[in-house]
């Protein structure tokens, strides 16, 4: 049997909720639910990563997927989605997911041994000096696990929303450098805790899926020649260890005079002002899934793709960010 998995930045869906945790079903937020529900009935995804999500209140007097579950009845009708979050962020837009209930079960999971929650500090070197600092994921990475309808494990997924590497203070060129190297280690040191969960499930001899906005690519910029890596090759793994490396369901993104192809988002340089393309939402997978398909739904460059061309405008419009979808096969497993 196959399934669609993807992940989707859907921008601040929390302000398509009013205080109670209802659809606004009026004005822009109203139009723009029903461009995010045209994309995700399109898509028919079996399993959908959500980042930026509604809010959960440390309360549970709302939460993210009670909030998911009304706004796809209300926007797509007909539709059996179920939803979940995890723990709550310190902030704002939450990580969590919806997905098909006749199709598979999903479990929160999160690894709850002392000192290993994704809600608690932890200790990493990020600069090779055998010096360890501490650290917090702003956004506890959600760790589900995904079960066929016969109870058995599928895969782990964590979904991740990790480090921004924009600057948005007014700063002066040397602080600027000095911030920017401060969020790249955090960025880093993010990815590195998710790693180390990922090694966890692979020694048990699990499969596991990462997905979500990783703010990073592929030797993308400057900082990743001067620290010589990147986040996304921090969660793809050890070459000494290739039975654990990920495999992007992406191609590695090439080079062009507008940034980056495939790309799934943009930014604006703070320096020149220039637009540059960038891919960093990303889907990775263990060696033993098997995927196919793997697809930035993006309407400027699938130009073939007629599924993605009749709703171009819904995703050009629905959110800054395009969605990553793809195959896998669980039958092979």
């Amino acid at each position: 049997m196959k399934l669609k998995i993807g992940v989707y930045n859907v921008e601040w869906m929390r302000d398509l909720f009013d205080a109670e945790g209802n659809p606004k079903t009026t004005g822009k937020e109203h139009a723009r639910s029903q461009q995010l529900a045209e994309v995700i009935q399109a898509m028919d995804a079996d399993f959908l990563g959500i980042v930026e999500g509604p809010n959960t209140l440390v309360d549970g007097s709302k939460t993210a997927s009670a909030q998911l579950e009304i706004w796809t009845q209300t926007y797509i009708p007909g539709s059996n989605y179920k939803g979940i979050h995890g723990f709550p962020s310190a902030g704002q837009q939450e990580l969590c997911a919806i997905y098909k209930p006749d199709k598979l079960k999903v479990l929160f999971t999160p690894v709850t041994k002392e000192g290993s929650r994704f809600d608690e500090p932890f200790l990493q070197d990020t600069t090779n000096r055998l010096i360890k600092e501490q650290y917090r994921h702003y956004r506890p990475p959600l760790e589900l696990s995904l079960l066929g309808m016969d109870n058995a494990l599928i895969t782990r997924v964590i979904i991740a929303h990790t480090k921004s590497k924009g600057i948005f203070d007014m700063v002066d060129y040397a602080r600027f450098e000095q911030i920017s190297a401060r969020d790249r280690l955090k960025l880093f040191a993010e990815c590195m805790s998710i790693r180390e969960r990922c090694d966890e499930y692979l020694e048990k001899g699990q499969e596991v899926i990462v997905m979500g906005d990783i703010n990073d690519g592929f030797e993308l910029d400057f900082y990743e020649n001067k620290f010589s890596k990147s986040a996304v090759e921090i969660l793809l793994g050890d070459l000494w260890k290739p039975e654990f490396v990920l495999k992007p369901v992406l191609p590695k993104p090439k080079l062009t005079s507008y940034g980056y192809t495939p790309f799934s988002s943009k930014y604006k340089d703070r320096i020149t002002g220039d637009q540059l393309n960038v891919l960093i939402d990303h889907i990775l997978a263990s060696q033993g899934i098997n995927f196919s398909q793997g697809l930035v739904w993006n309407p400027l460059q699938e130009k073939s793709n007629p599924a993605i061309q009749a709703i171009s405008e819904s995703l050009k419009k629905a959110s800054d960010h395009f969605p990553v979808l793809c195959e896998i096969d669980i039958s092979k497993q």
